[in-house]
């Protein structure tokens, strides 16, 4: 089995990579170029990737092509239609991120809702010694007991920041989807979250139905100036719409863990934003802790082990 890893580098480095259990060759790549994808998947029986395309004449001309292994849960980069009319297999990682992602979320909340960085910053620039006395409140602080935290998705992700929510004595609601009504009793309508929450969190996948689902109307809303957090996709919030939100108020603050284009070139409209006490921005880390790529490193492995076996697992499409 010839396999081929496109994109090492989007994995820690410290992460281990255990040798799959079976006769194997093994090319491993740094980083891949879109024009270097086909040849170097040419005669890979399997090929793993986590963020490099694989288009449909990628794969219609890989002729050995057997499994694609996704090292992350998202798919979107694979075209699992080409695959399947191939019978190429294509797996992803599910689960592993179910504490680092909610944790991240939280950091964000709690550096938000008691304005940490801005603080930070001020006790920086010197302001502290200005104000002559123990303390100084020149950016709000709110607790978290007793507010309303809005949860739009709920997959593992969702359930358990919302678990967190209600350690933390919040209140919970589970947003249905936008423009459908009748979930049942255990999602509050789309239009209602936005209205009700304190803060509203992201946990849902980038689909045609939710490209922008938050936008200039949406934001409107918002009655309560909630928070804003995205750790799920970029693409979810129109990105250009926010900085008008913090402008007039609608919303008292947002954090971003993904960002459309990943980098974000220095005009994107979240970069303009990130010098702002109530914004922040981080890298795509969310899922980054080293106990939750270790797992994923780990499950990569067993997938392509077990597709071996012929008992493939965790198959999209």
């Amino acid at each position: 089995m010839k396999i081929s890893f496109l994109d090492r580098a989007t994995l820690c480095p410290s992460t281990v990579l255990r040798a799959p259990a079976f006769a194997h060759e093994l090319a491993v790549h740094e980083r891949t170029a879109p024009a270097d994808v086909a040849s170097r998947i040419a005669d890979a029986d399997i090929v793993i990737v986590n963020k490099v395309r694989l288009d449909r004449a990628t794969i219609e001309a890989a002729t050995c092509l057997k499994m694609v292994a996704v090292a992350a849960t998202g798919t979107d980069n694979v075209d699992v239609v080409a695959c399947r009319e191939r019978g190429i297999v294509v797996s992803n990682i599910r689960n592993y991120a179910v504490n680092t992602v909610p944790e991240h979320t939280f950091a964000l909340i709690f550096a938000l809702r008691r304005s940490i960085c801005a603080y930070r910053d001020a006790v920086k620039a010197g302001r502290w010694i200005e104000a002559s006395q123990f303390c100084f409140f020149d950016y709000p602080i709110r607790d978290l007991a007793g507010s309303t935290l809005g949860v739009i998705g709920d997959g593992v992700l969702g359930q358990a920041t919302a678990a967190m929510g209600r350690a933390l004595g919040m209140r919970v609601l589970f947003s249905g989807f936008k423009g459908v009504t009748g979930q049942g009793t255990l999602y509050t309508p789309f239009e209602e979250t936005l209205a009700q929450s304190d803060v509203l969190t992201l946990h849902c996948p980038l689909t045609p139905a939710t490209r922008n689902m938050i936008g200039a109307p949406e934001f409107a809303l918002m009655r309560k100036k909630p928070l804003l957090i995205n750790t799920a996709r970029g693409g979810l919030v129109d990105e250009s719409a926010i900085g008008a939100a913090l402008d007039a108020g609608q919303i008292s603050g947002a954090a971003f863990d993904v960002v459309s284009v990943e980098p974000p070139p220095m005009d994107h409209p979240l970069m303009q934003l990130a010098s702002r006490p109530n914004f922040i921005l981080t890298p795509h880390v969310a899922w980054a802790s080293e106990e939750a790529i270790q797992t994923l490193a780990d499950q990569l492995v067993d997938n392509i082990e077990a597709f071996v076996r012929g008992e493939p697992r965790n198959i999209v499409g």
